[in-house]
């Protein structure tokens, strides 16, 4: 099973961060290029503990859905989605936020995942998945520090 380990750090409040990695507003607008849309569950504002949103987005030229559910959270700590349904065989993703001596928060992303098809799927796995799904959370992560240290970020984090 790949595991992506990414850590970006952020010059803003840690609770900023923290709603800003879990807002599906953000989330909608931060991954413009795959089109994601939340159509079921949680659809706008901040998603909590126990709640589901259903994702439709367009990956590698095919739409797909994809739900998940927020199955543990720590604020503004911890929090960790799996997924229940979708097209990986399994899939679930830690967030970590802690706050640095400078002030900066270290956000640190846990991703697990396992292709489904068996030894098709550790085939693509190794030839390209791991390395679309490396970018994708860079590009979000991307978004989130470019909102988080904007300090624009009231749309997404506010009801």
């Amino acid at each position: 099973m790949p595991t992506l380990v990414l850590d970006t750090f952020l010059n803003a409040p840690i609770e900023v961060v923290f709603d800003l990695a879990r807002s599906i507003d953000l989330h909608m607008y931060s991954t413009g290029k795959t089109q994601e849309k939340a159509i079921a569950g949680v659809t706008s504002g901040l998603i909590e503990a126990g709640q589901t949103v259903q994702w439709r987005a367009k990956h590698l030229g095919v739409y797909q859905t994809l739900t998940v559910q927020i199955t543990k959270m720590e604020k503004p700590f911890f929090f960790e989605d799996k997924m229940i349904q979708g097209a990986f065989q399994s899939m679930d993703h830690q967030h970590l936020f802690e706050e640095q001596a400078d002030g900066s928060v270290l956000m640190r992303d846990v991703f697990n995942f396992r292709a489904p098809l068996g030894p098709l799927g550790r085939f693509a796995e190794w030839s390209f998945l791991t390395r679309y799904m490396k970018r994708f959370l860079e590009e979000r992560n991307h978004i989130i520090k470019l909102v988080a240290e904007s300090g624009d970020y009231s749309r997404y984090i506010e009801g």
